[in-house]
């Protein structure tokens, strides 16, 4: 290199090809994300390029290890005093954009790692893309899970170089794609491997090859008449996924693209204008909080140095295989045990779908499945790192495997229970030194749901429990302490909402209205449906075990159900009748008089009872953690922030006063009442 030139979080850079690199390495940060002053700078040198003619090109790249840009600076969002401010600064950084498409020379984004939201608008700006093809490497604009949607030209940008039916469909689901889809999309010029990614981006740099255009069905695609059909085709699917109550952005998107289109200065202003709106709308002022929750739950044993390279799981079932071929996705090496190879078998064929799904390139599913061994007589035992327990439910059986674990595994591996409810000072007992055991409880489908209970006994070693969260953000997923009571955070309280949803139905309450209420309110799937999924026998087992501890009854319909043989989607049959592919068979014609917001209602009340018992009890650490728990490992309406959150919007006493009234109408005695207020929220 030449020449240099910091600022503080810019540098520039001519090496001797005549080629300026422009490195973002954000100054006192992790990762590189955009805010005010980020962008000033960056304008300021892009106002110094204006007239230059001495260099070939212009390459943006990070100048950190990890990723590209990971978009704008959430935190910024509370900043904005009002919503002609936050258009105002959504309107000076488009232009900083336009500055950078309309430069003379050619701009060319090195693209290493994430390329998310702003980072990816940036992108977009220049005039061409590079990008890695390593499966880390991710590029997309998800603000829409966020409550807001693309405000630097992203939702205009992106549908006018590729077209409206792929455009549009990025920024609507907020997806991110790989290099390599990014390419075959054509928002993206190259993606190479790492090692000619420098050769790749120069080439664009110094030999200006012709600049990627939309074809001519694409461009059509974005035409007055198109947008006028397609915009309702759009409409249609974001139905049938979010209402648009709660999810505005996504549907703003729609109207301004519909009105507007993607060429001209109105569709940027527009854009401007509503995702400025939304920063001030309750949905982005609680997704921000839920990403904010989540990065909490991410910084969890950060400073913990503890690095599994071996995991032995015990259970080859659905919960047990699942999470063997979860880790051994992760990169880790990989033994699963169960009795007798047939056993194991589902579960080899189970992991070989998922790698398929989520790796693609042959070569990285081998590498997947040659990672993850079947293990029937448990020789992976003495060398594992982390061996977790995934056979059923039952007190005894698990006693037997720890005592008999204790002895044979390394003294300082990491002895896990995947139990869903018995607490862990029952399965301790039996050990020589039951500080080592510990709760490490995955949800179902193991794959898809993000929340992993890191359950602490009375005696569990407080070392052990830290490695066991490092462990769990290692393999990706989000690890959420919790003390060891019957059920923990998440089964204790979906409990009593599922048995409440069943207790409704005996009293004549449609099953279909049930769900359909509970859909309307935001979750992603009705309680009865829930249960139906689960397995019937699993939430009668649950519920038996946790009514013990809490005094509540069974729904004999419950047992009846699990007596006949109908257990739910995986017999054909539980509460609702499936097809042999597992769909459920819906009944549209259903008849209930009330209001669906009466049955919301008493089913969200049951929920918030029990979780300010959680709250009570010290089962969590405070109000935020438990929010997060419900939302990862639940699904609980994320845009109404938690269960906690909601309450606090709906005003706690007035809840707590209206569900005392709503228990005595039904007849029970609230002789020891436990004011929800009394938990200090």
């Amino acid at each position: 290199m030449s020449r240099m030139q910091h600022y503080k979080h810019w540098q520039l850079e001519t090496d001797n090809d005549k080629v300026l690199w422009l490195y973002f390495n954000k100054q006192n940060a992790a990762v590189n994300t955009i805010d005010r002053e980020v962008m000033e700078e960056l304008s300021h040198i892009i106002d110094g390029l204006q007239n230059d003619t001495e260099h070939k090109g212009i390459i943006i790249a990070s100048g950190k290890k990890n990723g590209f840009i990971a978009g704008a600076d959430i935190a910024q969002f509370n900043k904005f005093k009002d919503i002609d401010q936050a258009v105002q600064l959504l309107q000076q950084g488009q232009l900083i954009l336009d500055k950078i498409e309309n430069l003379k020379i050619p701009t060319v984004a090195m693209i290493d790692g994430f390329c998310v939201g702003g980072g990816l608008e940036l992108a977009l700006a220049c005039h061409y893309r590079v990008a890695c093809d390593d499966p880390k490497t991710r590029l997309g604009l998800p603000e829409v899970k966020l409550g807001i949607h693309p405000g630097w030209g992203g939702s205009v940008r992106l549908p006018r170089l590729i077209g409206a039916m792929q455009g549009m469909n990025m920024v609507l689901s907020g997806h991110t794609v790989s290099g390599k889809a990014a390419a075959k999309l054509g928002f993206v010029d190259a993606a190479v491997p790492k090692r000619h990614l420098v050769k790749a981006a120069k080439y664009y740099a110094t030999q200006h090859p012709e600049r990627h255009k939309a074809t001519w069905l694409q461009n059509l695609s974005n035409s007055k008449l198109a947008r006028m059909v397609l915009a309702n085709v759009f409409r249609k699917q974001l139905r049938a996924k979010v209402n648009p109550a709660y999810y505005p952005a996504p549907y703003n998107v729609v109207d301004n693209w519909e009105d507007a289109g993607v060429w001209g200065d109105l569709p940027m202003q527009k854009e401007a204008r509503t995702c400025g709106k939304l920063f001030f709308s309750d949905t982005c002022e609680n997704l921000v909080r839920v990403f904010f929750l989540q990065e909490r739950m991410k910084g969890l044993a950060k400073e913990i140095k503890f690095s599994a390279k071996h995991v032995h799981v015990i259970g080859a079932g659905t919960m047990g295989g699942d999470i063997a071929a979860w880790c051994a996705l992760q990169g880790m090496t990989v033994t699963l045990q169960d009795r007798e190879p047939k056993f194991i078998a589902p579960a080899i064929k189970r992991a070989y779908k998922l790698y398929q799904e989520k790796l693609k390139e042959p070569y990285l599913v081998q590498k997947a499945m040659d990672r993850l061994m079947p293990d029937v007589q448990g020789d992976g035992i003495g060398r594992a790192d982390v061996i977790i327990e995934a056979i059923f439910e039952d007190l005894a059986t698990k006693q037997a495997l720890f005592k008999s674990l204790e002895m044979k595994a390394k003294p300082d591996a990491i002895l896990a229970t995947n139990t869903s409810s018995i607490p862990l000072d029952d399965i301790n007992t039996v050990m020589q030194r039951p500080e080592r055991l510990v709760g490490i409880h995955f949800f179902n489908p193991v794959a898809k749901m993000q929340l992993v209970e890191i359950v602490q006994g009375q005696v569990t070693d407080p070392s052990i429990v830290q490695k066991a969260i490092a462990f769990t953000r290692k393999i990706d997923r989000l690890p959420l302490p919790v003390k060891s009571s019957p059920g923990f955070l998440v089964n204790r309280v979906l409990m009593p909402y599922l048995l409440e949803a069943v207790a409704m139905i005996k009293e004549g309450v449609p099953a279909e209205a049930i769900d359909k209420a509970m859909v309307d309110f935001g979750m992603p799937m009705g309680p009865v449906a829930l249960a139906d999924a689960v397995g019937l026998d699993v939430c009668l087992s649950v519920a038996k075990y946790l009514g013990e501890y809490m005094n509540t009854s069974i729904p004999p319909e419950l047992v009846q159900l699990v007596e006949k043989g109908k257990l739910g989607r995986k017999t054909g049959e539980g509460f609702y009748k499936y097809t042999k592919a597992g769909k459920q068979i819906k009944n549209k014609d259903f008849k209930y008089n009330k209001p669906l917001e009466t049955i919301s209602d008493r089913l969200i009340l049951r929920m918030l009872d029990e979780a300010f018992a959680c709250l009570r009890e010290g089962v969590v650490a405070d109000a935020d953690l438990l929010d997060a728990g419900m939302i990862f490992g639940t699904g609980f309406a994320p845009f109404r922030g938690g269960p906690i959150c909601y309450a606090r919007s709906k005003g706690i006493h007035e809840l707590y006063n209206q569900y005392i009234k709503q228990r005595e109408q039904l007849g029970e005695k609230m002789i020891a009442r436990h004011d929800w207020e009394a938990t200090g929220v």
